[in-house]
Parts: structure tokens; C-alpha cells; sequence
């Protein structure tokens, strides 16, 4: 990111806003190489976003203002810098479909509530792919103007390069070829002149005052009715019961004849050609952000999208033979390894770093999200006296300086209570990562004391991997 953007989007925030920028946070980074962050001032905020890739910008600022033009629940645009590739745009929360799902839900359970909200977002499909493509200017649209033989091609091999050879799954590369042109040509018999969101994922809707939002379309193309519908249904680490996905299809279907008449029957079979291709596009993502890319979080959604591919595999004639295709995705359901990638270590592991608020809040490397930040400045400082300025947190003068601070001893009383409820939460569910993040002016005496002391309370009474960071410290050590 350029050295400048900060003071670009601040000086954005505040002549849209009016007041001061008091907070300005780095959202954790996500699928995508767009940078977001949250700025907030007295009484309003909004997210600032940079991204370099100037056309894609264009994509997504062009269909923000058409989308609100038709009523559609996106985010408004407040300020643009073309030159500078920046944005300000209405800020809607941290809460998505995903995480409001893994709130609701206990093991396999699927609420009521929770399928209620995904008709919800099946209602607003319906009327992005038929309200929302009308009028819209399709030469917007970027890196292609429709999800046509050339997109798939570039998905299937994009799941050849960076799954089947990565994770050394055999096949024969001419006869895999013919198959993709006989599965592409299955795919294109249906009507696809829609809006397609490309990327409608749990991920990408926003849970706003209990409806959905959305964001990330900038990859919206024309294409089939099928393949968004696919992609939410298919998110892999949503794990949609295959009761509840069938009852969702049934409930679209009844959304769209109110649009337009449906054979069930024929739209059905196209959609699980849809489904194949989507899970093939996700896991190729999951190929090159996990074992290209090295980002062990994307190697976790694998095995959820193995168990999506063998349902279908068990389950679903398309009418179609490609023999060396299903050859080749048979053996990844069967292969062990790839079943429990990502997931070898089964304890969590709780990340605590020290920092200064002068750098700002570090991001969530597990791509979770979430955790906590705890203040410290409100704790007398031994920073204030000259025998301890060159000490931090980890040196015994600093280590009895606190042991005499009752104002320490509350503090950290209350942060072990409440990081204690999370990590037995945490536990007892599986999940595999939590954040804490402790901050003071400097990031050298109440913040490393804070983290060391969490760390040693955590290794002592549960059973889980820390990791522990202090920020301003590892800094001046380069």
C-alpha cells in the first residue's frame, strides 16, 4: 500500500463525515488483495478501501451505483480517488452470513432462524440476477463481460494447476481437456444472459439489523441462474445439511417463476453441473492460497468441499459421461490426506501480542477475524520513571513494579474471566484459533506484562498452542 493512502482516506473521512478521525483500523485480510479499513470519528464511520487494480475498482463503483439506483441492500458510495485507487463507502458492521451461521448453530444443527435468513438472501438473488442486470452496463464488468467458455476454461485449469497437480492427483491431461469441453458444453445449453455475482458466498453477505447485505460483486459478469444459487448452497465451510440445501432449492425455484417460468426438471440438472464447476473453482482457490500461497487457513475449507464432491459423486447423474474428469475427482474423496489437511492439529491455538496504538491494532493472521483487544493505558505506567524507561514488561524490575499495581491485578482478574469463557467455548466447539491483542502507548511495559501474563495463565490451565508476539519490541529489534 502506498505510504500516502492513510492520510488520503482519513482526509476522505472527514470531509465526508465532518469531524475528526479518530480510529483507523486495518480489517484482516481476506481472499481477495483489496486492503479495507474501518475509520471512525465522533459519531460516524465508514470503510476506506485501496486496491491497485484499477479496473476492478471500476467494476465494483459502477455496480454499487446501479445496484442502489434499483434499491438492491449494497453499500453506498460516499468518496471516490480514481488516481489513487481509493474509496470511502458506507460501513456495514462485521457481521456476515458465515459468522452469524457459526453463532447460531450447535454441531450439525441448522436452525429455523438461520434458514429463514438464508431465504431471505435467496429472495435478493433473485432480484440481483433479474432486476439488477437490467440496464446494467455490462462493458463495466471485469476481467470478462460474461461466465462464457473462455471463464470456465480459465476455472477448470486454474483446478488442474493449482489442486490436481499440487496435491499430485494423477489424470490424463488430453482426455481430463476433452472432458471439460463436453462439461462446458453441458453448462452452456442454459439460458445465460443473467446478472451473475460470481462470488455469492456466506462470506459476502452482510448480516444488517437481521437482513442481508451485500458486498464484493465486483466480479459480476452475465451468466446462468444456476451458478450463484450453487455457490452459496455449495460454500464449503457453511456445511449446509443436503435436507436443508434441497429445501433452499425448492424455495428459489418458487422465488424465480414469480420472474419467469421454470422447468424444474431441466433447471435442476443444470444446476449440479454448476455445483461441480463452483466446487472445482473453490478448491483451485483453496490450491493456490493453501499450498501455493502457503495460507493454512484456505487448507481447512478443503475437506468440507471433498464432502460436497462426494455427495455429489454418490448422488447426482447429469446425464453427461466424463469419465476422466470424475476419475480424477473420485480420487480425491478418497485420498486420506486431503480429507484431514488443514486440520492435523486439533488443539487451538490462542495468538497474544503486545503493540503500541501508536502502529495501530495488529490483524488476525488466522483469517478468523474477531478476538480481543484490551486497553492498557488506563494502568499507572512505570514508563513515567527514568529507572525503568530502558526496562519492558519482561524484566524483573517492571515484573515488581506491577506486583505492588492493585489497578494490574483487577485488570488482568477481568481479562482472564473473559478470555477464559471463550477459550472453553472455543474448545468444546472445535475452533482452532482465538485473537488477544494488548496495547499501551509505547508497547513496551503494561502491554508485554499483560501479554506475558495471559500467555503464562492460558499454558498453565488449558491445553491449547500460544503464541505470543510483542509488536514494538520484535520492531526495534530489526
Amino acid at each position: 500500500m502506498e505510504a500516502n493512502t492513510k492520510s488520503l482516506l482519513i482526509q476522505m473521512f472527514e470531509k465526508w463525515a465532518g469531524e475528526e478521525a479518530r480510529s483507523y483500523v486495518m480489517l484482516p485480510p481476506s481472499g481477495s488483495y483489496r486492503e479495507y479499513y474501518r475509520i471512525s470519528g465522533r459519531s460516524k464511520s465508514a470503510m476506506g478501501a485501496y486496491n491497485s487494480d484499477s479496473k476492478e475498482n471500476v467494476a465494483f463503483l459502477e455496480f454499487s451505483k446501479h445496484f442502489k439506483g434499483k434499491g438492491l441492500p449494497v453499500p453506498e458510495i460516499y468518496m471516490v480517488d480514481e488516481s489513487n485507487n481509493v474509496y470511502l463507502q458506507e460501513d456495514l458492521g462485521d457481521v456476515t452470513l458465515y459468522g452469524f451461521l457459526q453463532g447460531l448453530r450447535k454441531d450439525k444443527e441448522f436452525p429455523e432462524d438461520l434458514v429463514n435468513f438464508y431465504k431471505k438472501t435467496l429472495t435478493q438473488l433473485v432480484s440481483f440476477q433479474i432486476n439488477g442486470g437490467e440496464g446494467l452496463d455490462y462493458t463495466k464488468c471485469y476481467p470478462r463481460q460474461a461466465f462464457d467458455r473462455q471463464s470456465m476454461l480459465w476455472d477448470l485449469h486454474y483446478f488442474k494447476y493449482y489442486f490436481l497437480k499440487l496435491a499430485r492427483v494423477p489424470f490424463d491431461e488430453q482426455a481430463l481437456e476433452d472432458d471439460y469441453h463436453k462439461l462446458i458444453n453441458f453448462l452452456l445449453e442454459v439460458k445465460h444472459d443473467y446478472f451473475l455475482y460470481r462470488d455469492f458466498q456466506s462470506r459476502n453477505v452482510m448480516v444488517v439489523n437481521d437482513e442481508p447485505w451485500f458486498i464484493d460483486y465486483q466480479g459480476g459478469r452475465l451468466g446462468a441462474l444456476q451458478y450463484d444459487l450453487a455457490s452459496l448452497l455449495y460454500d464449503a465451510k457453511a456445511d449446509i445439511p443436503h435436507a436443508v440445501r434441497a429445501d433452499l432449492l425448492n424455495f428459489y425455484m418458487g422465488e424465480l417463476s414469480q420472474y419467469t417460468k421454470v422447468d424444474e426438471g431441466d433447471f435442476s440438472r443444470h444446476y449440479y453441473g454448476y455445483v461441480l464447476i463452483r466446487i472445482m473453482q473453490a478448491m483451485g482457490a483453496y490450491g493456490f492460497r493453501g499450498f501455493y500461497e502457503k495460507k493454512e487457513h484456505f487448507l481447512k475449507s478443503i475437506p468440507y468441499a471433498i464432502d460436497n464432491l462426494k455427495y455429489l459423486l454418490d448422488n447426482v447423474n447429469l446425464g453427461v459421461e466424463l469419465p476422466t474428469l470424475f476419475a480424477a475427482l473420485r480420487n480425491v474423496t478418497e485420498s486420506e490426506e486431503l480429507k484431514t489437511i488443514g486440520q492435523r492439529s486439533s488443539l487451538l491455538t490462542v495468538r497474544i501480542s503486545s503493540f503500541s496504538y501508536k502502529r495501530g491494532i495488529p490483524v488476525d493472521v488466522s483469517g478468523n477475524g474477531g478476538g480481543f483487544v484490551f486497553d492498557c493505558r488506563a494502568i499507572h505506567n512505570p514508563g513515567r520513571y527514568p529507572e525503568y524507561a530502558e526496562k519492558t514488561g519482561k524484566d524483573e524490575e517492571v515484573i515488581a513494579f506491577f506486583g505492588k499495581e492493585p489497578e494490574m491485578a483487577e485488570f488482568l482478574k477481568d481479562v482472564y474471566s473473559m478470555v477464559d469463557k471463550s477459550v472453553e467455548k472455543y474448545i468444546s466447539r472445535g475452533f482452532k484459533n482465538l485473537m488477544v491483542n494488548f496495547g499501551c502507548t509505547g508497547g513496551q511495559h503494561r502491554s508485554v506484562y499483560s501479554a506475558e501474563s495471559l500467555a503464562s495463565h492460558l499454558q498453565h490451565k488449558y491445553k491449547l498452542n500460544v503464541e505470543l508476539k510483542h509488536v514494538e519490541q520484535d520492531m526495534k529489534k530489526k
